[in-house]
């Protein structure tokens, strides 16, 4: 692909729009995805320490009455 300026290069003989739009709706839906993995991440943690505390909780309480 010989590109004489970056006008044409961005218009991608006519089919720029469809092209760029697709690489930014592609990037938009990875960056959500990783924003979501981590917030699910962030919540499985708080949860597993939450249970985590509750059962050391209980075994104290069994073992002290």
């Amino acid at each position: 692909m010989n590109v004489e300026n970056w006008s044409e290069f961005f218009a991608m003989g006519g089919y720029g729009f469809y092209v760029w739009g697709s690489y930014i709706v592609s990037f938009i839906c990875i960056a959500g995805e990783v924003i979501l993995i981590s917030k699910r991440r962030r919540t499985l943690m708080k949860q597993s320490g939450l249970i985590h505390k509750s059962t050391k909780k209980e075994i104290k309480n069994e073992t002290t009455s």
